[in-house]
């Protein structure tokens, strides 16, 4: 008890300030890492360091040296293992992704861009229109920007079906939106490595959750096959939704932008 006490004598305010900071850090990590590969990869990192731990109090010589060897080859590999996950934070630290974004538009507007979006995608979704619509946020999309057609034009439900339909010069590739314009059209996105995904999704769909998996971005698909409207976002794809929960889900997104510190691990849907 007398130890505690000590202890307790000595905490500063200073001491607080870093518990706090260190808190938010590993805090804002998790936030950049849920819902992707690298979840179920930290999870068997714990797992090894604990059984490390253990196997040094009860002295299990072979065990220790096994671990042993085993992270200090982990210490070489996990850059490599993470590096989607590491560049997305190096990324949102250097564009103050660490710190709640926005679209740079008021609210007003955000709302006004996802009501015209969501009025687009139902029709799209009606007619089994393919298409491929990204709302940029914190990390900025120029170099994907620049592999389309430059349109600069405000954000509307009509302008959206226009570039979508069939057989027309804008219909392949991504439409991208930079807070309440639409920058440009048949944009071009690289697709996901990840080869545990349904095989039943198109090029599409894992076009935008390879742009997901580099950066920010928020992306609306419609399935051609389908007509199936789906949001990507950090890598993870939520499949069927409805307008009223594409409508939540985008300005939970894009409005507020403050994920629920109880769902750091939760994977979406994929129904």
């Amino acid at each position: 008890m007398g130890a505690w006490l000590d202890v307790l004598r000595k905490f500063t305010v200073w001491d607080a300030v870093d518990i706090i900071i260190v808190a938010y850090l590993l805090y804002r990590f998790l936030l950049v890492i849920r819902g992707t590969r690298a979840v179920p990869l930290l999870k068997g990192v714990i797992i090894i360091l604990l059984a490390t731990a253990l196997s040094f109090l009860f002295h299990l010589q072979a065990l220790s040296w096994l671990l042993g060897n085993i992270i200090r080859v982990g210490l070489i590999a996990i850059p490599v293992v993470f590096q989607p996950e590491l560049r997305r934070a190096l990324e949102r630290l250097g564009g103050g992704g660490f710190l709640p974004v926005s679209l740079g538009v008021s609210q007003s507007d955000a709302q006004r861009t996802i009501l015209e979006v969501v009025k687009a995608a139902q029709v799209l979704s009606k007619n089994h229109i393919g298409a491929l619509v990204v709302m940029e946020r914190g990390t900025g999309l120029t170099e994907y920007i620049e592999t389309g057609t430059l349109i600069e034009g405000h954000v509307t439900s009509e302008l959206i079906l226009n570039a979508f339909v069939p057989n027309t010069p804008l219909h392949d590739g991504a439409m991208i939106i930079r807070g309440a314009r639409i920058v440009a059209a048949a944009c071009l996105l690289p697709l996901t490595e990840n080869r545990i995904l349904d095989r039943q999704l198109g090029t599409r769909h894992r076009a935008a959750i390879g742009l997901t998996e580099q950066s920010d971005a928020v992306v609306v698909v419609v399935s051609e096959e389908t007509g199936q409207v789906s949001i990507a976002v950090d890598g993870v794809m939520t499949r069927n939704l409805g307008e009223a929960a594409l409508i939540e889900m985008l300005k939970s997104l894009l409005v507020s932008d403050r994920p629920s510190p109880f769902k750091l691990f939760g994977r979406k849907a994929e129904s």
